[in-house]
């Protein structure tokens, strides 16, 4: 899809995917996405988080669904209570995360990348891989998912008691599909792949 939507080149660094609040009984679903609210910090949102999958001139969709499906829930905090404030909050919290200097491109087991996380945060995120194609032994590192309290705290990430909490656990990406990664299979670090 690289060719048909214009992705030239990849990012060859961690990007947002989004800030998601666990629950989101509270939306205003009315409450559009405005891209002038967010001007100022188009610099950063096209560098760190980028659209890759659409093609468009601004490429602002990506953007625009999370604002609708994750931020309209979100802005019940006064902290995210607004458009910048919440893009421009997801930003503060992945230079503060910091992923790209905590990880090097090779060939490892799980376990290690977890041991490693917590080491370096305090804190376990979620990892999520696309299993092996056909033919493969290795899963590939697709999504890291770090979880924060009401306060945007960096906590633990667990699956509450009823299971899934409403984030995009099978998310659909390209042929494959996300899912928590195995701690036994192999992993490919997502720059080893061609």
């Amino acid at each position: 899809q690289m060719s048909t939507n214009d992705c030239q080149d990849p990012p060859e660094y961690w990007t947002i995917h989004g800030l998601w609040p666990n629950k989101g009984e509270d939306c205003n679903r009315t409450w559009h996405f405005n891209v002038t609210e967010i001007k100022d910090l188009m610099s950063d949102m096209r560098h760190y988080w980028p659209d890759v999958l659409h093609s468009s001139q601004n490429r602002t969709q990506f953007w625009k669904h999370e604002w609708d499906k994750h931020g309209t829930c979100a802005a019940t905090l006064q902290i995210l209570n607004s458009q910048k404030k919440y893009f421009g909050k997801a930003l503060e919290l992945y230079k503060q995360v910091d992923l790209n200097s905590s990880l090097f491109s090779f060939f490892f087991q799980m376990t290690t990348l977890k041991e490693a996380l917590t080491s370096v945060y305090g804190v376990t995120p979620k990892i999520q891989c696309l299993p092996p194609e056909e033919g493969e032994e290795a899963q590939t590192l697709g999504q890291i998912e770090f979880c924060f309290t009401k306060n945007l705290e960096l906590r633990n990430c667990i699956e509450p008691k009823g299971g899934s909490n409403g984030t995009e656990t099978n998310l659909q990406l390209g042929t494959g599909e996300l899912s928590i990664c195995s701690d036994t299979l192999p992993t490919y670090y997502p720059l080893q792949v061609q």
